[in-house]
């Protein structure tokens, strides 16, 4: 079984982008929920997976969607809280010097990474990525799908453009959010040891492993 990871901050630590009621309902409610009916396919299926991961890769093959749609969700929301903090700091380093020489430099960035998630029709997430040459790039995917496409893209930051992740405090203003949430919440801290993992220099994000259901439970 998956467990529904804590958040890495208190609830109220990213407001006023989102505020603590906008987080409780986030990760409890919507992530929770999405870790919840994980457990019961897995369960219904006689499937022990060792990784997240795993069962993604699985469910594509057998081109399961339901489970698919549910353990890609989970993952994307656990990487999405990752690549947020309540103690911002702009990038450094190697990543700095990328987004200067590859975007022109962070309001370039920003416009670009907002533009696309304006664009998003409908429900998914807006994805900064780098491959394992260190080269940016900005794309989107839709729902439950990651940034992947056909390359082995690395994340580094990532912004959830469904409704539920704005609406009760930005309401129709995707945009308005967009550059708040860009202004304050990213972990570039997170997003530079991506870059690095990208290129082979160290771990990249995984998912929490599964872990043994209780016998009492």
């Amino acid at each position: 079984m998956f467990l529904l990871p804590p958040l890495p901050y208190p609830h109220d630590a990213l407001a006023p982008v989102i505020s603590a009621r906008t987080l409780h309902h986030h990760h409890e409610k919507h992530h929770g929920g999405y870790v919840k009916a994980l457990n019961a396919l897995l369960e219904a299926v006689e499937i022990v997976p060792d990784t997240l991961e795993a069962v993604i890769a699985a469910a594509g093959k057998s081109r399961n969607r339901v489970l698919f749609n549910n353990a890609a969700q989970a993952r994307n929301h656990s990487f999405f809280w990752d690549a947020m903090t309540d103690t911002p700091a702009p990038p450094t380093g190697d990543l700095a010097a990328a987004i200067t020489a590859q975007m022109g430099g962070m309001a370039e960035l920003k416009a670009e990474f907002v533009a696309a998630g304006v664009a998003q029709f409908g429900s998914g997430w807006v994805w900064l990525v780098s491959d394992a040459s260190g080269g940016l790039a900005i794309t989107v995917s839709h729902d439950a799908e990651d940034w992947r496409g056909e390359t082995a893209s690395t994340p580094l930051i990532v912004c959830d453009v469904w409704e539920h992740a704005y609406y009760l405090d930005h309401q129709e203003d995707r945009k308005g959010f967009l550059e708040a949430w860009f202004d304050a919440l990213p972990n570039w801290a997170f997003a530079g040891e991506q870059y690095a993992a990208a290129q082979g220099k160290g771990e990249k994000w995984k998912h929490p492993p599964s872990v043994p259901a209780r016998e009492d439970a």
